[in-house]
């Protein structure tokens, strides 16, 4: 070692050992500097005024029970239930969900419910490629639909949306519940919404899930029943990229796709990452199914929203090392970083929802956002290289 690197080595050998005992300081100092803050939510917010009966078709993905929840909460009557399962599985499926919900008559078939004039809507999660068709037919009866995501699994299905949509003026909305039933995210859009963070840049989703493969149907690991890993988990991600930017215009940059870990499912794939671009702004995505067995829930979900003023990151289900419980919010502005702990507040999707259906307005969800998102994920899933 010459002279000169020697005396460089030393000097930085110095700074990292001053480093090491100084940095706890340094740590506090910069913990000290964030605003903590746990919100409370407002004013309890009653259901819609106008109560809507709404009936449930398909009980083939857990889903189910927090959208009925949230219909119900907003002030939806359920009166009846369908389980369209053909593995066996339907008495088991009606005996979880009345477990939950009571003693709701089962309807005695898809036929009944439709007709009956007095079922404003209807909530479902069957199989995901019984989605699209399924909403259709409830959209032609005059009613509006609500489905667990992925709601279409085709272009095809796309496109006979669309057109039933148009032809009919019902709605036929999907639950990304990523953002419409998570405090933080709710939070995180009043935010963007109120300037806090300047005009929004870009997104950064990150979305592992655990994969749990002996819990899951056989349909799970069947591409082309559930879509494909970007058309299945990528449509939070894309509904979130739309909404924060507020982009009503985009397209696909780059897509991959694969199964890099999981040969005895040929049908499936673990890994799935896309670039999105808008006339809001920039998106990148990951999703995953490696969860691993050491993380205390199903996923450790993040979204980073860059604004020109500033940046939000969010912790959706879990901080690891960090703080208990769900929902933190981190906000840095050019004033200072604060910390939402956000798990208290309100959740409106709801009560907007039935008060739409009631009132034929559109704050809940748009629905040309919405079925951009599945346009999205559907072109990007199309188009996907494997990684």
């Amino acid at each position: 070692m010459n002279p000169f690197d020697r005396r460089r080595f030393l000097q930085l050998a110095g700074v990292a050992g001053s480093a090491s005992v100084t940095g706890t300081a340094f740590a506090q100092t910069a913990s000290e500097a964030i605003r903590h803050e746990v919100l409370e939510p407002g004013p309890a917010m009653p259901a819609s005024p106008s109560a809507i009966s709404f009936a449930v078709i398909g009980l083939d993905h857990p889903h189910i029970m927090s959208m009925t929840a949230a219909v119900q909460r907003g002030g939806g009557e359920l009166v009846a239930v369908l389980s369209t399962n053909r593995d066996g599985l339907k008495d088991q499926q009606l005996a979880e969900f009345r477990k939950r919900f009571g003693a709701v008559p089962e309807a005695a078939s898809e036929d009944a419910i439709l007709q009956d004039r007095s079922i404003q809507l209807v909530v479902a999660a069957p199989v995901p490629d019984q989605r699209a068709p399924l909403g259709i037919r409830v959209l032609r009866t005059d009613k509006d639909f609500l489905c667990d995501k992925p709601g279409i699994t085709s272009l095809a299905q796309l496109a006979a949306v669309r057109k039933a949509v148009r032809e009919t003026g019902r709605k036929f909305a999907i639950m990304y519940s990523e953002r419409l039933e998570v405090p933080a995210a709710v939070k995180a859009g009043e935010l963007v919404q109120a300037g806090a963070i300047g005009k929004v840049i870009q997104t950064l989703n990150l979305a592992p899930h655990r994969l749990r493969a002996a819990s899951r149907p056989a349909w799970f690991f069947d591409r082309q029943r559930y879509g494909g890993i970007l058309t299945d988990l990528g449509s939070h991600q894309a509904d979130q990229f739309l909404f924060y930017t507020g982009s009503t215009k985009a397209k696909v940059l780059a897509s991959q796709a694969g199964n890099l870990a999981h040969p005895d499912y040929p049908a499936f794939e673990d890994f799935g990452d896309m670039l999105l671009t808008g006339n809001g702004g920039t998106g990148y995505v990951r999703v995953d199914w490696f969860t691993p067995d050491g993380l205390a829930t199903w996923g450790d979900g993040r979204l980073f929203i860059l604004g020109t003023e500033g940046y939000i990151e969010l912790r959706k289900y879990i901080d690891p090392v960090g703080r208990q419980g769900t929902n933190h919010l981190l906000i840095v502005d050019r004033k200072e970083a604060r910390y939402m702990d956000c798990s208290r507040l309100d959740l409106p999707f709801g009560r907007q929802f039935v008060a739409d259906i009631a009132h034929r307005t559109m704050t809940a969800q748009d629905q040309d956002g919405a079925l951009l998102a599945a346009e999205l994920v559907l072109k990007a899933q199309k188009g996907a290289t494997r990684p």
